[in-house]
């Protein structure tokens, strides 16, 4: 399977400059033969936003729906971050439409991040998994990443590969340097780490976007700039894949 992501400066609250780029990405990323893309947390309206509550989407928004029929026209997935509203909830929220344009999955934040976004969102309770060629796919979102347990219980469902819409911020450039690789190489799996880069309202986003192979290898990695990285999933190795989880004794 061939993955992308995009990495871009946040199109702070301009839907259709946000769909724009979207589409561009994803033409491209279509163009190079790859089955998903992935775009950051919250793309839509963009993370660090004023009233994000105001401009949360529903799942069946007409700007999703763009993205909906946009895979389908590109025959290629898509996986974007977007501030979500169910009646008086909102939700941090991550939806993935496949290359027929069918919703495949809608996974709610579970780990939400400071008390900015416990502000904002009310946590999501439950995982989702999806088929998506030949690869059993679930979506985390930024800071879930980071928690073993999550990556694990995934792991444990048969998950092999993890899409993660990001808004990593400075300082915490060690996450994608250290943590998403060591994420991967200890449960076996891949994942395509999607950050912003630039600067929004006060936050300096470390772009470092990622994509990390299921052995802990750098498959593609960003700098700072915006930039489209695509990158071929290589076949598990038993011989190197990692025994932790079957190893690990209690006491």
């Amino acid at each position: 399977m061939r993955l992308a992501l995009w990495q871009g400066q946040s199109p702070a609250a301009d839907l259709a400059r946000a769909l724009d780029q979207a589409e561009a990405a994803l033409q491209a990323a279509a163009a190079l033969g790859a089955d998903a893309l992935v775009l950051p947390e919250v793309w839509l309206p963009g993370y660090n936003q004023p009233d994000i509550a105001a401009r949360a989407l529903t799942q069946d928004s007409a700007p999703l729906q763009r993205l909906a029929a946009a895979a389908k026209a590109r025959k290629t997935a898509i996986v974007t971050g977007y501030a979500e509203r169910d009646g008086d909830r909102v939700y941090n929220s991550a939806i993935c439409f496949g290359p027929d344009g069918a919703r495949l999955a809608n996974y709610r934040k579970v780990q939400l991040y400071g008390a900015h976004e416990r502000a904002i969102y009310q946590p999501g309770d439950s995982y989702s998994t999806f088929q998506l060629g030949e690869e059993t796919v679930a979506i985390l979102i930024c800071y879930d990443v980071e928690f073993a347990p999550h990556i694990r219980a995934l792991a444990d469902r048969g998950v092999t590969t993890i899409l993660v819409p990001t808004a990593n911020m400075m300082p915490f450039t060690h996450v994608a340097q250290h943590t998403v690789l060591a994420m991967a190489a200890n449960h076996g799996v891949t994942i395509v780490y999607a950050n912003y880069c630039g600067v929004e309202g006060d936050l300096s986003y470390v772009g470092l976007s990622l994509i990390a192979g299921p052995h802990g290898e750098v498959l593609a990695q960003a700098g700072d700039t915006p930039a489209l990285l695509i990158a071929d999933i290589p076949a598990r190795d038993p011989a190197r894949l990692s025994t932790q989880s079957a190893d690990l004794r209690v006491i």
